[in-house]
Formats: C-alpha cells, structure tokens, sequence
C-alpha cells in the first residue's frame, strides 16, 4: 500500500529494493524477484501449481498473479483465499486475461491450428482507449 515504485535496471538499486519485477534476471520468490527473462525460466501456472492446467509459459505478471492473485482477491471480495469464489474468480481471470499478457510477452502465438488462449483484448489497445481521440479539441491526457 505504501510502496515506493521505482524504475530501474541499476543492480544496485535493484539490491535495496523489497520486490523486484519483470527486471534484474531473476525468479526467486522467497527474495521476491519475479523476472521471466532468462534462457532457463520454463514456469508455467501448472508447473508452479499443479492444481492449475495452463501450460502457457509466465511472463512476470504472470508470475506475480500466480504468487499473489488469490490473496489480493480474497482480499477484495473479504471471502477466504482457498473458498470456492475466490478460486473460480482467480481462474476465469487467469484463463481470460492474465494468460494472454503471459503469451504475447513470451511471444506465443494464438494458434496453431486449434487456439492455445483466447485473445479477448490487447494491453496496448486497452491503453489506447484512454488516449483522446485525433480530433477531440481537448487534446490534454491528465487526468483531473
């Protein structure tokens, strides 16, 4: 809640920081680095949780989500992590959100032939749609 959000690739600044993601080349969540970017990282939903069926290789919101994606919904909603609204919410949200930034940031692709996830919207589209349009006269972009 009070976290200070910094942005950097400085090894140094990153070994200050409590949690570290999508930089530093590291998946280690007892230390809380959460990269995706190295040769050797394979991690999938199912690989990290059995109980899960996505294969889709995890970018590092991924990994995040699959860390702390229970815990922050149940959260929310004020219901228990491990009860049946919680883990039917994380799932359709893995399943029809989550997993797509996980694919287009590994670069998989859709299909080949049959669909491997459903591509419901993209993360630069939904960006997009809070850009002004060409020829709205007010063309300021901060949020008031």
């Amino acid at each position: 809640q009070d976290a200070e959000v910094v942005r950097t690739r400085d090894p140094q600044c990153l070994a200050q920081c409590d949690v570290v993601v999508d930089v530093g080349g590291e998946y280690d969540p007892e230390r809380h680095r959460y990269d995706h970017h190295q040769r050797s990282f394979t991690q999938s939903m199912r690989s990290l949780r059995p109980d899960k069926p996505w294969t889709t290789k995890l970018s590092s919101a991924g990994l995040v989500y699959c860390h702390f994606g229970s815990q922050i919904l149940a959260g929310l909603l004020g219901q228990p992590e491990d009860g049946p609204v919680v883990t039917a919410l994380y799932d359709k949200l893995y399943e029809n959100f989550v997993q797509e930034i996980d694919a287009i940031d590994n670069g998989i692709a859709q299909a080949e032939g049959e669909p491997r996830y459903a591509l419901t919207t993209t993360l630069s589209a939904r960006v997009g749609h809070l850009n002004p349009r060409w020829n709205d006269p007010d063309q300021d972009t901060e949020v008031g």
